[in-house]
């Protein structure tokens, strides 16, 4: 089909795929079909969502969907997006969608695998959230700019354990991919990501009262708060996860250049670059966001603290940051499941 036929109507429906048209419920799609006419290069209803189909209506929308004639409309995408959330790995296969729809999906599906392994860290709900990492990094690895997509979609409202932890994804990939340039490898990519995703796991061990206190904490409650890099380190070796940049993100994302963090109070000659990298993006990350004992900062304004504060964080980490957030390289913030 020349591409001039879909010019005019791109920017309202998209061509379905077929391998997510495979995914759908056989008989009974959730969402209404549209025919392209090319003769008239105009859409028209060809099936209703939810209405029942025949055996040959099965048989001709398959045909249909491999001539590319058969669309959904663009206001059905909550619809859509959510049904590729439960199977990530379909963004992959639909050159349909468009970037920042994707990175929408992203975000969504990896918000909910989050949320169930933090609910339950064990190995089951791992899996599931190691499967759509992977398909995140074989994403950023078809295109390593892609990760600006996500840096421009930083949560900043109200903190939550899912949230901060994508902003530390978004943050610490994109300086680490920065900084490796041509040099990266996808295996560090995959580690790196990792890393990102587990790095805070432990926090979901420690109680929602302790951590949603506005008043100063109790040295109980800081302890309690303390351990939660070395239980995250544990959820980890019983996950089997034995790379050294996943402990490391673990153990040293809360030390310190000069000695002042916890839990080991190592210095920067003992710092392992993933320690290093993981403290300003973990940092970043919740700085932006409103905690119960903070307000949340502007992305600039976060930054520019972080790169400021060298006694405390890597500068080669902080200024990168605080640079592309100045030229307005990663450009407009958009909120997530808006178009850029």
């Amino acid at each position: 089909m020349a591409q001039d036929l879909l010019a005019g109507i791109s920017e309202d429906y998209y061509q379905i795929s077929e391998a997510v048209l495979s995914s759908f419920p056989k008989y009974r799609l959730p969402l209404d079909l549209y025919l392209l006419q090319e003769k008239v290069v105009q859409l028209v209803l060809y099936s209703k969502k939810d209405s029942r189909l025949s055996n040959e209506q099965v048989e001709e929308i398959s045909r249909l969907v491999q001539e590319g004639l058969l669309f959904v409309s663009r206001a059905d995408h909550p619809i859509y997006s959510k049904h590729i959330v439960k199977q990530l790995d379909l963004v992959l296969l639909d050159a349909n969608l468009k970037e920042a729809e994707i990175a929408d999906i992203f975000l969504q599906a990896l918000t909910m695998r989050l949320e169930e392994f933090f609910e339950q860290p064990v190995k089951p709900a791992f899996e599931r959230l190691h499967q759509d990492a992977m398909v995140l990094t074989e994403y950023l690895w078809a295109d390593k700019h892609r990760i600006k997509l996500f840096m421009r979609r930083l949560f900043k409202g109200d903190h939550t354990l899912a949230r901060q932890t994508l902003n530390t994804l978004a943050a610490g990939l994109w300086i680490f991919m920065h900084q490796k340039g041509d040099e990266l490898t996808r295996p560090e990519l995959n580690n790196y990501a990792l890393g990102f995703l587990l790095h805070d796991v432990g926090m979901s061990k420690v109680p929602s009262f302790i951590l949603g206190k506005t008043t100063q904490l109790l040295p109980d409650d800081r302890d309690k708060i303390h351990k939660h890099v070395l239980t995250g380190a544990q959820v980890a070796h019983k996950l089997d996860l034995m790379q050294q940049d996943i402990k490391a993100a673990c153990l040293e994302h809360h030390e310190r250049l000069d000695g002042t963090g916890y839990p080991q109070k190592l210095k920067a000659d003992r710092m392992t670059r993933m320690g290093m990298l993981c403290a300003v993006a973990d940092s970043f990350a919740a700085m932006i966001q409103k905690r119960p004992y903070a307000a949340a900062k502007d992305p600039l304004q976060a930054a520019k603290e972080l790169m400021e504060d060298v006694q405390r964080y890597e500068k080669q980490y902080t200024a990168p940051l605080y640079t592309a957030l100045v030229t307005g390289e990663f450009g407009k913030s958009v909120p997530l499941g808006k178009a850029d």
